[in-house]
C-alpha cells in the first residue's frame, strides 16, 4: 500500500501538523491501496499563507515567463501516461487502457488550449484607439482555492492549475480524497519544472475538512470547484461572508434529442457516450429523448448495445467498464435503479445488484429504462453511474420541453440531418453546451453550464478570463 501522507507547501513536500491518516479504497477489490493524511486548518493556514506570500510577484511576473512554464509543464506531463493511468485505475477504477488516453488526453488537451489562448490573450488594451489615456488591465485575480472531483481527475486539474497560473494567481489544491494520487504526480511536475516556491500548493483532505477550511479563509480570493450541486451550495455558503469570486461546474441531467431522421448511428452514439466511465460523466446524455416514430426501434437497439458492454476489472486491458468510484456511490445507484423500477418505468437491461461472476468491488449493471416519464426520479436526478432513460416524445416542441425541464442545464444533445431543424433547437435549448450529431469539441473550447449546473466557464480563453478581474485606468500615459 502507497504512504502518500506528506503535502506540497511552498515547494517543498512537507509532514502534516497533525495525523488524520485515511485510507483510499480501490474499488475494484474494496481494499486499501494508498494511505493519505488529512489536513488540518493549520495544515490549510500553512499553504494559503505560501500562496499569499507568492502572490505579489508571480502576478507581475510577465505573461511570457508564466506561459513557457506551463509549456515545460506540458511537456514533462506527456512523458507520464503510465503513471497517470495507473493511478487513475487504481483509485478510481477507470480502465487502465481508458485511463492511459481518454482521461490521461484530457490534461494534453487541456493544457494547450489555455497555453494558446494565454499567448493570443491581451492582459492590456485600450479602450478606444482615439483615446489612449483610457486603458484596461486584465490582472490575477489573487490566491485561489481548486477543489476537484474524482471522476475525470486529471481533466479538471488539467483546466484550473495551468488556468491560475497562465492568469498569474498562487493556488492550493484540494483533490478528492478518493482520487488524490493523480494530483500528488502533478504536483510532482511542477515541482521538477521549477515553479516559484509558494504558487502552487496541494493539501489533501474531505470538503467537510479541507474544503471548508478553504472556502471560509479569509485570504483565499477565489474559490474554483468542480463537484456535486450539493457540495457548489455549501461553497457558495462558505464565501459569501468574504464576498469572494466563486466558480462552479456542478451536476448535469443531459437530454440527447433523437428526431426521427437521426442518423444511423445516433442511439448507439448515445448509449456508450452514457456508459463512459462507468457512467460517471456530469455532461452525459442519461436522458435519450425519442420521437415516437422511431421510438420501438431505438430502444431495441439501445438495449442491444447495453448488453454487449463489457464489465471487467480496470487493470484487465480493452475496451470495457470497471466499477464506479465507492461503496457510497454505488449504493445510492442501487437505490435509484430500485425507484426506477417501483415508479413504473421499463427495465429493458439490468437492474440492481451487481452483475454476473462479481462477488466484490462496486460494479453496477449497465442498466436501462424505457417508457419513462420526464418527471420521474431517474429522470430528474444525476445517477452518475451507467444508467440511461429514454422518453418518447411527438413534436419538436415537446423535445425541447422535456429537455430543459430539469434543474440542471450542463450538456445537451441533438440528433437529425436537417441542419435548420437542429439549429433551430440548439438555440431553444437551456444549456451551456449543445453537441449536435456527434461532432467533438474541440481545445479551448468553453465548459460549463446554466441553472444548476454552475457558474462560471472552464477551457481556453473563458478559463483564463475566469481568473482574471478587470482595471480601469484613465488618464493612462
Amino acid at each position: 500500500m502507497k504512504d502518500k501522507r506528506k503535502f506540497y507547501i511552498n515547494g517543498e513536500w512537507v509532514d502534516p501538523i497533525s495525523t488524520h491518516d485515511y485510507q483510499v479504497i480501490n474499488p475494484a477489490n474494496e481494499e486499501p491501496c494508498t494511505i493519505v493524511s488529512f489536513g488540518s486548518d493549520h495544515d490549510v493556514n500553512r499553504a494559503v499563507g505560501a500562496a499569499k506570500e507568492a502572490f505579489p510577484a508571480w502576478s507581475v511576473t510577465p505573461s511570457e515567463e508564466r506561459i513557457d512554464l506551463v509549456e515545460q509543464l506540458l511537456e514533462a506531463y506527456k512523458d507520464r501516461a503510465q503513471d497517470f493511468g495507473e493511478a487513475m485505475s487504481i483509485e478510481m477504477g477507470a480502465p487502465i487502457d481508458f485511463a492511459k488516453t481518454k482521461q490521461f488526453e484530457r490534461g494534453i488537451i487541456n493544457m494547450k488550449g489555455l497555453i494558446e489562448a494565454a499567448k493570443c490573450f491581451q492582459f492590456e488594451e485600450d479602450f478606444d484607439p482615439a483615446r489612449p489615456d483610457l486603458r484596461n488591465f486584465y490582472e490575477a485575480h489573487g490566491v485561489c482555492a481548486l477543489i476537484t472531483p474524482w471522476n475525470w481527475p486529471i481533466n479538471q486539474i488539467s483546466l484550473k492549475v495551468p488556468a491560475a497560473a497562465l492568469a498569474g494567481c498562487s493556488m492550493v489544491l484540494k483533490p478528492s480524497e478518493e482520487s488524490p494520487l493523480n494530483a500528488m504526480l502533478f504536483a510532482e511536475l511542477i515541482h521538477e519544472v521549477g515553479f516559484p516556491k509558494g504558487v502552487f500548493n496541494l493539501v489533501n483532505g474531505d470538503g467537510r475538512g479541507v474544503g471548508t477550511y478553504l472556502t471560509k479563509h479569509p485570504d483565499i480570493d477565489l474559490v474554483s470547484f468542480t463537484g456535486s450541486t450539493r457540495a457548489g451550495r455549501e461553497i457558495l455558503r462558505n464565501a459569501a461572508d468574504g464576498l469572494k469570486k466563486v466558480s462552479l461546474e456542478l451536476g448535469g441531467k443531459g437530454g440527447n434529442i433523437i428526431f426521427s431522421d437521426a442518423d444511423k448511428d445516433a442511439v448507439e452514439r448515445g448509449v456508450r457516450s452514457v456508459m463512459l466511465n462507468s457512467g460517471q460523466s456530469c455532461d452525459a446524455p442519461t436522458r435519450m429523448i425519442v420521437q415516437r416514430e422511431i421510438y420501438d426501434e431505438a430502444v431495441k437497439k439501445a438495449a442491444e448495445v447495453i448488453s454487449s458492454i463489457a464489465i471487467s476489472a480496470p487493470s484487465e486491458q480493452g475496451d470495457h467498464i470497471g466499477p464506479v468510484v465507492n461503496q457510497k456511490q454505488y449504493d445510492h445507484i442501487q437505490g435509484l435503479i430500485q425507484k426506477g423500477v417501483d415508479e413504473g418505468a421499463s427495465l429493458i437491461v439490468g437492474g440492481t445488484g451487481r452483475p454476473n461472476g462479481f462477488k466484490n468491488g462496486y460494479y453496477v449493471k449497465p442498466t436501462l429504462f424505457a417508457d419513462a416519464e420526464n418527471s420521474m426520479t431517474i429522470a430528474q436526478t444525476e445517477i452518475f453511474g451507467p444508467v440511461l432513460t429514454i422518453i418518447p416524445f411527438d413534436t419538436e416542441d415537446e423535445a425541447i420541453e422535456i429537455s430543459n425541464n430539469t434543474v440542471y442545464g450542463l450538456g445537451s444533445y441533438v440528433q437529425t440531418i436537417d441542419g435548420e431543424k437542429a439549429n433551430r433547437v440548439a438555440r431553444k435549448l437551456r444549456y451551456g453546451m449543445v453537441t449536435m450529431n456527434g461532432v467533438s469539441r474541440v481545445p479551448g473550447q468553453p465548459f460549463g453550464g446554466y441553472k444548476q449546473s454552475g457558474i462560471g466557464r472552464e477551457g481556453g480563453r473563458w478559463g483564463l478570463e475566469d481568473f482574471l478581474q478587470l482595471k480601469s485606468v484613465t488618464g493612462w500615459n
